[in-house]
């Protein structure tokens, strides 16, 4: 595992954790805080998204990615609320027989989806608690008799009981907020596969090669200064043919390093190294 990754495998669980205490947060704020609040605090967590995206690797995407995660984020807290009203309206709900007394059709707006609403009434003429019975199609006429959960305190909007029911939708709350957290781990990804991208584009180069070319030979020289025999005069002769991607200076430095020095006089074109020269030649 290369550095780069272990250095994002972190950041991206400390964003996915960031990520899901907003919408615990958010989730809770919704009860207490009405739209004035909670739109800018939205807008600062996709702003403050974009950042720690960034240095994730994946810069080109990092805002469109902020933006679905913020989106993702919101659709999790919307339809845990509705969940959560669910919940409580199954626990606290009674179920009532009424008839329906008004019915009207949402007035157009932005979303082409337009809900029927019902005004419903108890059998003995007073009005169901509450906000009107809400539903997507059409299903009821003005005088329909039906069954109803109706929230006792007049908070929650009455359901049919066949619209009831938290599961559903605590599912969907739960699948939003794993994809606002997933979209981080595939960023993660995005910014891995960019660097290694990156990487194999910088190794095409010639400065690369050349680098690699002298690593390559300055690590034969130490070898050749390990292995290589001593003549009667207890030099280690070295063919700078051998090692064309060094100079002589190159070579003393590696040579210095292995507690040798490299003599600058009457070589006759070898390098000689031993750990005592008559004249060594000056590192570079």
């Amino acid at each position: 595992m290369s550095a780069g990754t272990r250095y994002r495998i972190p950041m991206a669980a400390a964003i996915g954790c960031y990520v899901a205490a907003v919408i615990a947060g958010m989730f809770f704020l919704t009860d207490n805080f009405g739209p004035a609040l909670l739109i800018p605090l939205w807008i600062v967590h996709g702003v403050l998204l974009i950042v720690p995206l960034r240095k994730l690797g994946a810069r080109e995407s990092s805002t469109y990615a902020a933006l679905f995660i913020v989106a993702a984020s919101l659709m999790s807290v919307l339809v845990a609320g509705i969940a959560r009203d669910d919940l409580t309206l199954e626990q606290r709900g009674e179920t009532v027989t009424v008839t329906v007394v008004k019915k009207w059709l949402d007035p157009p707006g932005v979303s082409k989806s337009r809900d029927y609403n019902y005004e419903l009434k108890h059998q003995d003429g007073t009005k169901v608690l509450g906000p009107a019975l809400r539903t997507a199609k059409d299903r009821f006429d003005v005088g329909a008799v039906l069954t109803v959960i109706e929230d006792p305190a007049g908070e929650l909007r009455p359901q049919t009981p066949d619209q009831a029911g938290a599961t559903g939708n605590e599912l969907a709350a739960g699948g939003f907020a794993l994809v606002a957290v997933g979209a981080v781990g595939w960023m993660a990804w995005r910014g891995s596969d960019a660097a290694r991208r990156r990487d194999r584009r910088k190794k095409g180069t010639p400065e690369h090669e050349a680098r690699a070319e002298q690593e390559e030979q300055e690590e034969k020289l130490r070898e050749a200064l390990r292995t290589y025999p001593v003549d009667r005069r207890g030099y280690i002769k070295v063919h700078p043919e051998e090692h064309p991607a060094l100079s002589q200076h190159q070579a003393a430095r590696i040579a210095w390093e292995m507690g040798l020095r490299a003599e600058a006089w009457g070589n006759k074109g070898s390098w000689r190294f031993k750990e005592s020269v008559v004249e060594e030649v000056p590192l570079d």
